[in-house]
């Protein structure tokens, strides 16, 4: 019967087929973001082995993720939050110019 199966599905008899497939860095980094907490540069740099976490964010951020920088005295951190409707409206503004409704 496993003779069949692995004929069936072409299956050699040292072929390792469980496991889960790799995850990129980028989706290791969105993960990480999903959980809502917030990141610190270190961690971002010697977690993920990234050389400049500053453009993972931006790459994030340009894939529509709203991620908000905080500065302090310990150091820079990153959290995902929502946009303001002031973000929205120059969002809005940008794309489809300012619209005048006539009365």
């Amino acid at each position: 019967m496993l003779q069949f199966i692995m004929k069936t599905f072409n299956i050699e008899k040292g072929d390792n087929v469980m496991g889960r497939a790799k995850l990129s860095k980028t989706e290791k980094v969105r993960n990480l973001f999903a959980k809502g907490g917030s990141v610190s540069w270190k961690s971002l740099r010697n977690t993920f082995d990234l050389t400049s976490p500053a453009a993972m964010v931006g790459k994030l951020r340009n894939e529509g993720m709203m991620i908000y920088e905080n500065r302090t005295s310990a150091g820079v951190s990153y959290r995902v939050g929502t946009p303001s409707k002031a973000v929205i409206a120059a969002g809005q503004a940008a794309l489809f110019g300012k619209q005048g409704y006539a009365a």
